[in-house]
């Protein structure tokens, strides 16, 4: 992916602190730290167990039992704790940081994790019914911080986003950055599906992104309006970065 997200320049509405936003980020951060220290047989185990495998939910292959941990259903929960490899979790890590706190304000702390896990939950299923036969396991955030992305380009498809350029700190508008994620979900999955790879679960980033652009409109507080339309009504207070409040 061409564009790194660093910063926006959004600030937020109705929170201090992104308390879900900072709980999810430490959550995956401190359940890979276990996944690297342990030995290799119980990390697979971990990964195998806690994994989403799409075969074993559409009923077209059984995982051995000593590698059961949960019941199978249950890993469209478990699957997006996990992560492959520093890179894979700093990349997920790093979304959802630049992009989680404007969701979590629009919606408040209680319907952020609603949200993020029907996101995560969703993304699963629309793996699994694009690749019902897949044995091997899914893991990571992606696919509940694609649908952060999703209600982003919904909410502010205007806002400022820093991203480096050849080297060179460039901010671009949200929509230009978040519509090449996308498309590049899109051109993957095509090219996935040609030459029969499955690295990466393309369908589960492509379907929380749909899901959360859904999904946001329901649950976000009535009166943000969306594309980034209409302005805010009057008198409402905004807080930048370090928590004080400025008037918009």
């Amino acid at each position: 992916m061409p564009f790194i997200p660093l910063d926006d320049d959004n600030p937020t509405l109705t929170i201090e602190r992104p308390w879900v936003t900072w709980g999810m980020l430490a959550i995956c951060g401190f359940i890979f730290l276990l996944q690297a220290i342990a030995d290799p047989e119980t990390a697979a185990r971990l990964i195998w167990g806690l994994g989403l495998i799409p075969a074993t939910i559409s009923g077209t292959a059984e995982l051995k039992p000593d590698l059961v941990l949960l019941p199978s259903d249950l890993t469209l929960l478990s699957y997006m704790f996990l992560h492959g490899s520093p890179a894979h979790l700093v990349g997920n890590l790093l979304y959802l940081w630049v992009f989680g706190d404007n969701i979590e304000d629009a919606m408040g702390h209680a319907r952020f994790l609603l949200f993020y896990l029907l996101c995560g939950i969703l993304a699963g299923i629309a793996q699994i019914a694009m690749d019902p036969a897949s044995a091997a396991p899914t893991i990571g955030a992606s696919g509940a911080i694609s649908g952060i992305l999703g209600a982003y380009l919904v909410l502010h498809p205007k806002s400022k986003i820093l991203v480096p350029i050849l080297f060179i700190p460039v901010r671009l508008p949200a929509w230009i950055l978040l519509l090449a994620w996308i498309g590049f979900q899109f051109y993957s999955a095509a090219l996935n599906g040609a030459n029969g790879q499955e690295a990466i679960a393309w369908w589960a980033h492509i379907g929380g992104f749909v899901v959360g652009m859904i999904l946001i409109v329901p649950l976000r507080y009535k009166i943000l309006p969306l594309f980034g339309g209409g302005g805010l009504p009057s008198g409402v207070e905004l807080r930048d970065r370090s928590g004080k409040r400025k008037r918009d």
